[in-house]
Parts: structure tokens; C-alpha cells; sequence
């Protein structure tokens, strides 16, 4: 089924991590700048997401004793200092989403890497460490910001989408492990409805957007893959959509032959695999 299959530790059957970008309020404020304090409905559903949404989905993940990762752009991670403090209480991870959720692709090279140092610079401010992982906003991720990744000693990318499992991206700065995200087990198109960033789709019911996660977990599960939904707060996060959500988890952990642990782990554990792990050369100039 795989043509570089990845077994897990411990004879677990798969492999799983549950990812949150915490984008907040930051989506509007880049996307109309120069009118977003007036926006407030946006502004007060993205401020759901750090608020409201993380209280609760920590608490499951304490509830049934998961580490797991956060994505946070860096001025999410100032204007939210509560957020970070509770998430790394929790003892879960966070890695690198930019600045401010700016689309690397809309500024110069030069642009975007004052932006992700100073996003770089506020991480290890505020956690005292540097980010093991990076995700891309919109996976909008380019071959400089490959190569800045190297170069900043990075353990692993989450934005290209090249195989179902982590494999190993090398370039001719270095390599970085890729563990690979996709549409499909992404809840922006079944939940979002910003008019204010021109997405504007019908709202699918919470047992019916997430059963499209569940049943990539199912074909993954099949074959002993790797399942990683990329969600936010602000949307999966909400009431109805998160029980839905929490209920197959709490059924994953009860299976107790899945291995659902934070994207660094699973990283981690891939680069392990050595010379046998799916190479991918990436031209990034």
C-alpha cells in the first residue's frame, strides 16, 4: 500500500498527531488592514479560537492524557500570552506559522524573512526554546523558506504534500523531514465562511464534516499510515464540531494500538527511519 512504509513504536498499528493553527484575529487584521478594528464580527470570531475554543480542547487532551501540537503565528502569540502559557503547561508543543499569517507568496524574499525572524525572535522569547517545526500559512511554503528552514536547524516542515507519510526533503543546503498535510483532513473547506477573506461556502453540519476526518483515519488506519487533520480553533473548535471530534478520539485512545503524539515525535521518529525513509529532492536554488 505504501511504497516506503513507516513502522511505529511499541507495535502500534498507526500513527496519529492532532494539529491546531491558532490564527486568531490575525487572519482579518491582514486581510483588510486598513479597516480591521471595524470588522468586529470577524475580529471576535477569530478571538473565539485562543479564548474559548483552545480552554476546551486542552482540557480533552488533559482528560485523556495527549500531547499534541499548536501551530501560532508569532503576533498571535504576543497579543494571546495566556494561550501559550496554558498550551505549554499542557506540556504540548508549538511551532512557527509566521508573523501574522501572511502569505509568504505576497512579499519579497527579503520581506518575509524579516517576518519569520521576527516571528522566530518572539517564539524563543516567550518559550524559552526554539520551534522544532513550521507549517506555512495556506501551505503557501517556497524553496527560500525550505532553505531557511535548514539553515535555522528545523526538525520538520508541515506544508508540502508530496506522499500520505513523513518522508525526507534534501536539498542542497540540507534535508528536513516533511510530514505532509492535505485538503482532505483540513477543516477549512467543510467550516469556513469569512466573507471578509472572499470564502464564502456552505457550513456542512458537524457530524457531517467530521465524519470526512474519520474516514481518512479509517484508510489509514487499514494500512498502519499516518492521519494528521489540520484544524482551527475558531471553526473545529466550536461546541458541536469539537464533541463530534472528541468522541473519536476518546475512541482512538480507548483502541489503545494507535500512537497519537505531537508533530515533533512523529518527526522525530521518522528521521529514525534512516536511509529506508522516502527521499524527495527539492530543487530550492
Amino acid at each position: 500500500m505504501f511504497l516506503h512504509p513507516i513502522s511505529w513504536p511499541n507495535g502500534k498499528k498507526c500513527a496519529a498527531s492532532v494539529t491546531f493553527d491558532i490564527d486568531a484575529d490575525s487572519l482579518v487584521r491582514v486581510g483588510k488592514p486598513k479597516d480591521a478594528e471595524l470588522r468586529l464580527q470577524p475580529i471576535s470570531m477569530g478571538r473565539y479560537g485562543p479564548t474559548v475554543a483552545v480552554p476546551r480542547i486542552l482540557e480533552t487532551y488533559r482528560r485523556l492524557e495527549l500531547t499534541q501540537t499548536f501551530f501560532m503565528p508569532g503576533w498571535v502569540m504576543e497579543h494571546y500570552p495566556e494561550t501559550v502559557e496554558a498550551i505549554l503547561k499542557g506540556g504540548h508543543e508549538i511551532g512557527h506559522h509566521s508573523w501574522a499569517h501572511e502569505d509568504p507568496m505576497e512579499h519579497s524574499d527579503e520581506i518575509e524573512a524579516e517576518l519569520f525572524g521576527r516571528a522566530l525572535d518572539t517564539y524563543v522569547q516567550m518559550t524559552g526554546i526554539k520551534p522544532r517545526g513550521y507549517r506555512a500559512p495556506v501551505y503557501s511554503i517556497t524553496p527560500a523558506i525550505v532553505n531557511r528552514l535548514i539553515e535555522q536547524d528545523f526538525l520538520y516542515d508541515s506544508s508540502m504534500m508530496a506522499d500520505d507519510l513523513p518522508y525526507n526533503v534534501v536539498t542542497k543546503k540540507g534535508s528536513i523531514i516533511e510530514v505532509p498535510p492535505h485538503w482532505g483532513t483540513d477543516d477549512w473547506p467543510p467550516f469556513a465562511h469569512m466573507g471578509e477573506l472572499d470564502y464564502i461556502m456552505p457550513v456542512r453540519g458537524p457530524s457531517d464534516g467530521i465524519r470526512a476526518f474519520i474516514e481518512e483515519f479509517d484508510a489509514m488506519y487499514e494500512v498502519g499510515g499516518f492521519w494528521m487533520p489540520v484544524l482551527h480553533p475558531f471553526l473545529t473548535g466550536r461546541l458541536a464540531r469539537w464533541r463530534e471530534l472528541e468522541r473519536h478520539l476518546e475512541r482512538i485512545v480507548e483502541q489503545g494500538d494507535v500512537w497519537l503524539t505531537s508533530m515533533q515525535k512523529i518527526a522525530e521518529h521518522a528521521k529514525a527511519q534512516g536511509a529506508t525513509l522516502r527521499q524527495e529532492i527539492l530543487d530550492t536554488g
